[in-house]
């Protein structure tokens, strides 16, 4: 390698950066709420509170573009029908990117909804949901998003929940280009989330607390001066610190997702023909949503 090219590729990687479980004051605002968003515990651990009166939120303070993410997350326990939880990935404007975790909460005895959903450039609609393999109310529990420029993976503990490949050569779309935050929020959605918006929210519960901690982040932050990002060379993933630009699923990984897909799926629009009674989204019939 030439000594122009090392230092190229040192430039890069300098902007890589690895966030590991440190103070959660460092990396989110608590953007809205009123006091019912917190950051405790010497800013180790988060809490977002739903009320009657209003929901929370927080956000990152860096834009990335590409990222490896982990967040631990502890659920509302008991009846926690009507609420939402998310954790998600997001540009800004009618078309945005977003990668989405969702959970939707039930009455107490019954499962949790892990609801995903991909916008690109404004376009959604491409919802997959789960139920989980444990209590998610009980303890915590890793939720991790994949984004490279191959493909965008959900994880729940470290297994692959669902993939988006890239397949812009099929002229499917895939978030490449614009930058997103991390954000979380809790709020009432009692019109739909829960048997379709059959059982409301009970507020006599309230408030319902979702607590974050643990954030880890392999990412590439977004300069808005500059209007860049390292993550969008390639070259970078010739450091190890950069690998995760590059991965893809390990056959032990496909077998874990094929898993969870059989075992645990509740809903794929990629099986729904009633919903496109013109025809399955083009990504459903080259078996990118799988």
């Amino acid at each position: 390698m030439t000594l122009k090219k090392v230092i190229f590729v040192a430039f890069l990687v300098s902007f890589l950066v690895v966030i590991s479980g440190g103070n959660l004051n460092d990396d989110f605002d608590i953007t809205w709420g009123n006091g019912r968003g917190k950051i405790l515990n010497n800013e180790q651990f988060l809490t977002l509170s739903l009320d009657q009166y209003s929901g929370s939120g927080f956000q990152s303070k860096n834009e990335y573009l590409f990222e490896k993410i982990d967040m631990q997350i502890k659920l509302i326990p008991g009846n926690s029908a009507g609420t939402v939880t998310t954790y998600y990935l997001s540009s800004q404007g009618a078309n945005h990117d977003e990668i989405d975790f969702e959970f939707l909460g039930n009455l107490s005895g019954q499962p949790y909804i892990v609801h995903t959903n991909l916008y690109v450039q404004g376009k959604g609609n491409r919802e997959q949901q789960f139920y989980m393999w444990f209590d998610p109310t009980a303890n915590f529990h890793t939720y991790s998003v994949l984004w490279n420029p191959k493909l965008v993976v959900w994880y729940v503990d470290g297994t692959p929940i669902r993939v988006f490949r890239n397949m812009e050569s099929r002229g499917i779309s895939f978030p490449k280009s614009q930058a997103m935050r991390v954000y979380g929020s809790i709020w009432n959605a009692d019109d739909w989330a829960t048997e379709g918006g059959r059982i409301k929210t009970n507020w006599t519960y309230a408030p319902f607390t979702t607590s974050f901690t643990n954030f880890n982040a392999n990412a590439c932050i977004w300069s808005p001066t500059s209007a860049a990002s390292s993550c969008t060379n390639s070259t970078s993933s010739s450091s190890s610190t950069a690998a995760w630009l590059n991965q893809e699923l390990d056959s032990t990984s496909q077998a874990r997702l094929k898993w969870v897909q059989k075992n645990y799926m509740v809903y794929n629009y990629c099986a729904d023909t009633k919903r496109f009674p013109q025809g399955l989204p083009a990504e459903c019939t080259i078996s990118n949503a799988s």
